[in-house]
C-alpha cells in the first residue's frame, strides 16, 4: 500500500503507522517463550519457568521492546517506500483513533533538503599565491639557530640587552597586597622573546646585575589571568644575572646537527625550503578552499533540519566544555553555556556539509583510492620516517576517514575555482604564515 507523506512545516514530515494487533502479540508470545529456556529463577529449574510467571514478570518489558521494534521497522520500511532522506530519529507517538484490530502511530521527523546551486560561472572568488624567498629562508635558520643558542655570563657591568638571558628576583603588589602568581625567585626570561609583558621587559632593560627597580605595570584587560586583567600592581625587579646569547654558525656542522642527509649550508637551505614549500603549499590551499567554500555558501538555496543543527551544536558545546576542563576551570562540564553561542557556526557547518555533499554527489567528486594515499605520502614526508606515519594513518579507518574527507573538499575546491570567476593576488611569505 502507498505511504501516505504529509507535509508540516519545511522539512517536517509526518507519517501515520499502522501494526496488526495480531502480529504484535505473536512476537511478544514468542519472545516470551525463548526467554523462558534461559532464565532462572528461585524455586524453579532452569527452563521450567510456568509461561504465566515469565509473562507477568517479563510481559511488560517484552512487549515495550517488540513495539519498538516493530514500529522502528514499520517507519523504516514507509520511509523506503516514499524515498524519503530522513535526517535524525522521528518522534513517534501512539495515535488516538486506530483501525479496528491494528496499533496506529504518528512518525515526526525532518527530511534532508534539496539543494540548489546556482550557476558557479558566476561566483567570484579570491585566489592568493606565494612564493618562499631567500628572506623567509634566512629568517627560519635564525629560528633555527636561537632554539640551539647558548648562553655565557656577561662582565658584572655590562647592561641588560635584547637577547641576553636575565636571572630575577621580582614581586608585584595591587593595592599593596601581592597577588597569586606575582612573586618569583630566580625566574629566567630572555628580553625580547616576548615571554614577559612589555613593561616589565622595558623595565629590565639597561639594568645590570645586582641593580634593584620599581616601576607600574598595567595588565591587558584580556590577560589570561582573571584576577589581575584590567589592574595595575607595582612591582620590584632585582636583576641577578645576565647572559649574553651566542648562536651557532651557520655551517656544516649545524646542518649535521638538524640530520640534514645532504650535511652543507646549500644542502640546510635546500631543505628548509623544501620544508617551507610545503607549508605554504599546504597553507595556500586551506585559504584558497575557505573562500571557496564562503562562495558556495553564498551562491545555495536549502532549508536547514534542526537536528543537524542542534546535533552540531551538541557537539560544538562538548568540545567547548573538554577544552575548559582540559585548560583546568572548575566544574567546566556544566558551565551555563547557551546553545545560541554557537548557533551560527553550526548552521554554517550544516549548510555547507549539504551543499558539499551535493556537489560531490552530482559531479562525482568522491576521494580516489590513489589521491588519498598521494596525501598521506605528502603528509608523511615531513617527517623522519615517513613509513612510520604512513602506517599510522592506514592503521586507523578514523584517521583514513578524516584524510578521505580533506581529499574530498580538495576536489571540491578544485572543480570551484575551474569554473568561479578568480581574481588572483599574491601575498608575501610573512603575510601567510601571519594568517589563521
Amino acid at each position: 500500500m502507498a505511504v501516505t507523506v504529509e507535509t508540516l512545516e519545511k522539512l517536517e514530515r509526518k507519517i501515520t503507522l499502522t501494526l496488526p494487533l495480531g502480529t504484535i502479540q505473536s512476537e511478544v508470545e514468542t519472545r516470551l517463550k525463548k526467554l523462558a529456556r534461559t532464565i532462572k529463577m528461585d524455586g524453579f529449574r532452569p527452563g521450567k519457568v510456568p509461561m504465566n510467571v515469565v509473562s507477568q514478570r517479563y510481559g511488560y518489558s517484552v512487549h515495550y521492546e517488540v513495539m519498538n521494534d516493530k514500529v522502528g521497522e514499520a517507519f523504516s520500511n514507509a520511509a523506503n517506500e516514499a524515498k524519503l532522506r530522513v535526517a535524525g530519529q522521528p518522534r513517534i507517538t501512539e495515535s488516538e483513533i486506530s483501525p479496528e484490530g491494528e496499533m496506529a502511530f504518528d512518525a515526526i521527523f525532518e527530511v534532508y533538503p534539496d539543494v540548489k546551486i546556482a550557476d558557479l560561472t558566476t561566483a567570484e572568488v579570491e585566489k592568493i599565491s606565494a612564493e618562499v624567498t631567500d628572506s623567509a629562508i634566512d629568517k627560519t635558520l635564525d629560528i633555527l639557530r636561537k632554539q640551539r643558542r647558548t648562553f655565557t655570563p656577561r662582565a658584572p657591568e655590562a647592561a641588560a640587552q635584547d637577547g641576553d638571558r636575565v636571572t630575577v628576583d621580582f614581586e608585584g603588589k595591587i593595592e599593596g597586597e601581592v597577588f597569586a602568581g606575582g612573586k618569583a625567585e630566580d625566574f629566567q626570561f630572555i628580553l625580547a622573546d616576548g615571554q614577559m609583558l612589555k613593561e616589565f621587559e622595558e623595565a629590565t632593560r639597561g639594568m645590570k646585575s645586582g641593580e634593584s627597580k620599581t616601576f607600574q605595570l598595567a595588565f591587558p584587560a584580556d590577560y589570561h589571568g582573571k584576577d589581575v586583567a584590567g589592574k595595575t600592581a607595582d612591582f620590584m625587579v632585582t636583576l641577578k644575572t645576565i647572559e649574553a646569547a651566542e648562536l651557532p654558525e651557520v655551517n656544516e656542522e649545524l646542518a649535521k646537527s638538524l640530520g640534514i642527509a645532504e650535511a652543507t649550508v646549500e644542502g640546510l637551505r635546500s631543505d628548509i625550503k623544501k620544508n617551507l614549500e610545503r607549508e605554504v603549499k599546504f597553507r595556500l590551499l586551506a585559504r584558497n578552499k575557505q573562500a571557496v567554500m564562503d562562495a558556495l555558501v553564498a551562491k545555495a538555496e536549502l532549508d536547514l533540519p534542526n537536528f543537524s543543527v542542534q546535533s552540531e551544536i551538541k557537539r560544538l558545546l562538548e568540545g567547548a566544555r573538554a577544552e575548559m576542563k582540559q585548560r583546568g576551570i572548575k566544574d567546566a562540564e556544566n558551565a551555563p553555556i547557551p546553545d545560541d553561542v554557537f548557533r551560527p557556526q553550526a548552521e554554517r557547518r550544516v549548510r555547507l556539509g549539504l551543499v558539499v555533499a551535493e556537489l560531490v554527489r552530482s559531479n562525482a567528486l568522491q576521494a580516489k583510492t590513489e589521491q588519498i594515499k598521494a596525501h598521506i605520502e605528502e603528509l608523511a614526508a615531513s617527517y623522519e620516517k615517513p613509513a612510520d606515519v604512513m602506517r599510522w594513518y592506514y592503521s586507523d579507518n578514523n584517521r583514513l576517514a578524516e584524510i578521505e574527507a580533506i581529499v574530498i573538499e580538495n576536489n571540491v575546491t578544485e572543480f570551484v575555482l575551474a569554473q568561479a570567476t578568480i581574481s588572483e593576488k599574491n601575498v608575501t611569505f610573512d603575510e601567510l604564515m601571519a594568517q589563521n
